[in-house]
């Protein structure tokens, strides 16, 4: 039995990175292409057009506070398309991101994030190289559209894709779990990214004027105070630095967060705050506790001079904890972002600097000049939209197919042996009495295995594969037969092989053989093709080779690959049964 798909498996890595650079290649081309266009525009200007089409001197500045929104976020999302692209993010997303965040969850919360991640599970090169290539792109977009109707559907841009991940990917930042904690990233650190992209997305008149900072402080204020609340509500263990001999909740998650794969020195410093979080375990959420009620009643009293007290203070006390609890979020191969501690400094700094925007309207001299080429945003901004439909449309494509991606059975079972060589003939008998031949088989493709009848592990998995097989050829099944040879040389009458076609529901499959016979005829088939049994006693389980082969025609062995798919998920069951379709539909053009 395989141990099942690992997010490092070779063949994944080299398919998810081969992706990236094919896409990669395409966004080349079209911001070429881009570029090219643009300048071919420029020569077709009428004669005594202005040299800067259609952008002034005089246009408005950006507002600061705007504008470390928009920069401060947009390298966020690049730097977050970044994390995307490490080696195991196409594997392990799903499994070792997105389940565990929900397992802690109510069951509607699981169920909605089990469908959201059916598109990744399935498919998990398209969706991991789409999250890359979306994220970078809006990130881009946000850095290049300055002003204008292209500027604000970045922000929307932002607000639409930071909801899908906080839901799907974050699991609404586990606000309905138990242990929710400040410290640790609540309320999700994509929900901080909306609300950033949702204020980009104003209208930039409002920027003008000291509104949108007071009711952004205001949010934030109450933000705080309510955290601080959480944070200091008897019985969540947050007060007792152990309990019962063992660590409490926050020394428990440092103490877990030091074991990720990271530099020593990073772990050793997480260790020995989680021991001092240990032995002083009142102090330190008493702090914690002070320190958010007072960032709160600042950012709620509006006053600049108090706010910029609070965003300083606030600053440190994010980053330390950014450090010492949250470990900067993303080390280990699996982190998808900084967690929230960055996103929220950026976001309560803009608001301190959108209290007093009439004092921060001077403009620089590279301001001043890009300004004056709205051309060139337009295109650059064209170009970042080109590179989020890059992502989105295979994305898109992935979720409304329902097989899953053949490359997760190749990298669970190894890639398969191509081969060209006469498959040993057999005389057997199927499960209705009737006396079936591999040569009676000719003229049809067979898809041939080897099953236990008793088997209650991965037998029944390699059954309903080839069932699922049949139902994906369509029309082409009838052009194919599925096979299986008893494998049990303890069950091998027909009476065992009616059976387990009723318990698996293969009765209803037309092209379905299941082949038994005396010893001595099963002897002969399993030496040809390599199959090992033992004969255990009644009720045992035979050990044998999981295998499928793949015969054309003409009687010739064309592919022989491992059928066992391991601790089988839906995916993976899907995934071998494309696998073996795809090869049946190969030998019937090979004929």
């Amino acid at each position: 039995m395989n141990s099942g798909l690992s997010p490092s498996d070779p063949t994944l890595v080299a398919a998810f990175r081969s992706a990236l650079l094919h896409q990669g290649a395409i966004a080349l081309l079209m911001l070429v292409f881009l570029c090219l266009l643009w300048a071919t525009a420029r020569t077709w200007r009428p004669a005594g057009s202005p040299e800067t089409g259609g952008a002034t001197a005089g246009e408005p500045t950006e507002a600061r506070a705007r504008w470390l929104l928009r920069t401060g976020f947009g390298v966020l999302w690049i730097f977050d398309g970044i994390l995307q692209a490490q080696p195991k993010m196409a594997g392990g997303l799903a499994t070792q991101v997105m389940e565990p965040i929900a397992a802690s969850s109510p069951g509607w919360v699981q169920h909605l994030v089990n469908w959201g991640g059916t598109a990744w599970s399935y498919h998990p090169i398209q969706a991991g190289a789409a999250s890359v290539w979306i994220q970078v792109g809006i990130g881009t977009w946000l850095i290049v559209a300055v002003h204008g109707p292209w500027s604000r559907l970045a922000g929307a841009a932002s607000v639409t894709w930071g909801l899908i991940v906080w839901v799907f990917g974050e699991s609404f930042g586990g606000i309905f779990a138990p242990g929710l904690s400040w410290l640790t990233g609540a309320p999700g650190a994509v929900l901080i990214y909306v609300v950033a992209g949702a204020l980009i997305a104003l209208p930039e008149g409002a920027w003008r004027v000291s509104r949108p900072g007071r009711l952004v402080l205001a949010g934030l204020g109450v933000f705080f105070a309510a955290m601080a609340v959480l944070q200091a509500w008897p019985g969540r263990g947050f007060w007792q630095g152990s309990a019962g001999g063992r660590p409490g909740t926050l020394s428990g998650m440092v103490t877990e967060m030091a074991g990720a794969p990271q530099p020593h020195f990073l772990s050793s410093l997480l260790s020995g705050f989680a021991s001092f979080a240990t032995r002083y375990g009142f102090a330190v959420n008493l702090v914690v506790v002070i320190a958010l009620a007072a960032m709160g009643a600042a950012f709620l009293t509006g006053r600049p001079r108090l706010v910029r007290y609070a965003m300083w203070s606030g600053i440190v006390f994010c980053l330390a904890d950014w450090v010492l609890v949250q470990d900067f979020g993303f080390l280990g191969g699996l982190g998808t972002d900084p967690n929230s501690m960055i996103p929220l400094i950026v976001l309560f700094s803009a608001g301190y600097l959108a209290l007093t925007p009439a004092a921060q309207e001077a403009e620089t001299p590279a301001r001043a000049t890009e300004a004056k080429r709205p051309g060139a945003r337009s295109v650059a901004a064209a170009g970042a939209l080109a590179v989020i439909l890059l992502g989105a449309a295979p994305m898109a494509a992935a979720a409304v197919n329902r097989t899953a991606d053949p490359i997760l059975a190749l990298a669970i079972s190894g890639n398969s042996t191509s081969l060209n060589l006469p498959a040993p003939g057999f005389s057997l008998t199927d499960q209705n009495g009737r006396t079936v031949s591999l040569a009676s088989l000719r003229g049809k493709v067979v898809l041939m295995t080897f099953l236990d009848p008793v088997c209650t592990s991965d037998c029944p998995i390699i059954a309903q594969e080839l069932k699922q097989t049949g139902q994906m050829l369509g029309a082409q099944a009838k052009n194919v037969e599925l096979v299986a040879v008893v494998a049990n040389p303890t069950y091998r009458s027909t009476a065992f092989t009616r059976a387990f076609d009723r318990q698996e529901g293969l009765t209803t499959v037309p092209n379905w053989l299941y082949l038994t016979g005396s010893l001595s005829q099963l002897g002969a088939v399993w030496r040809h093709y390599g199959v090992a049994v033992e004969n255990l006693p009644a009720g045992a389980m035979a050990a044998h080779n999981d295998l499928a082969v793949v015969i054309d025609p003409a009687g010739r062995i064309r592919q022989e690959l491992s059928s066992d798919p391991g601790p089988a998920t839906v995916s993976t069951r899907s995934s071998f049964s494309v696998l073996l379709g795809q090869y049946a539909r190969q030998a019937l053009r090979q004929s």
